[in-house]
């Protein structure tokens, strides 16, 4: 069994910006919807807490990165599990327009008038996804988001 840790480590006036790392090593940056007591749908941060990981292999969004990474995807990097949330992805996006409640990945960060953007995001994505493909093919994945807001 691996664990994906995110360490949320900033938050923006709508926007939470994190560090993800496999083995205690940074990967990259994550950017997610603010944190909230009360969610709204596809605005709110993934609650604290330990969820599974599995690839997911339908809907317009498999789709799309089937085409765009034909050689490589295998399936959505689903976030499972999670109470009151569904179909909560890891993928490509800048800012927290991209998230609609998923999680986004990036090599870099700016803030921008008040809120987290990412940067290189394609890059991370490639990155990370080769990682779990690779870890996915042989143990069970988590991820583990706690709060560590500055």
């Amino acid at each position: 069994m691996s664990t994906v840790v995110v360490k949320r480590i900033r938050q923006g006036n709508n926007s939470t910006l994190s560090e993800i790392y496999i083995d205690d090593v940074l990967i990259c940056y994550g950017l997610e919807d603010l944190v909230r007591d009360v969610k709204i749908k596809s605005k709110t941060a993934i609650p604290t807490g330990v969820y599974p990981l599995a690839f997911n292999t339908y809907g317009a969004m498999h789709a799309r990165y089937k085409r765009k990474f034909p050689a490589l995807h295998q399936g959505m990097v689903e976030i499972r599990d999670i109470p009151n949330y569904s179909y909560v992805y890891i993928h490509i996006g800048n800012n927290f327009g991209d998230t609609a409640g998923c999680l986004l990945v990036g090599s870099g960060w700016e803030l921008v008038e008040g809120d987290y953007e990412l940067r290189q995001s394609k890059k991370a994505y490639l990155s990370l996804y080769k990682r779990l493909v690779a870890i996915m093919a042989s143990e069970m994945v988590f991820l583990e988001i706690s709060d560590e807001v500055k």
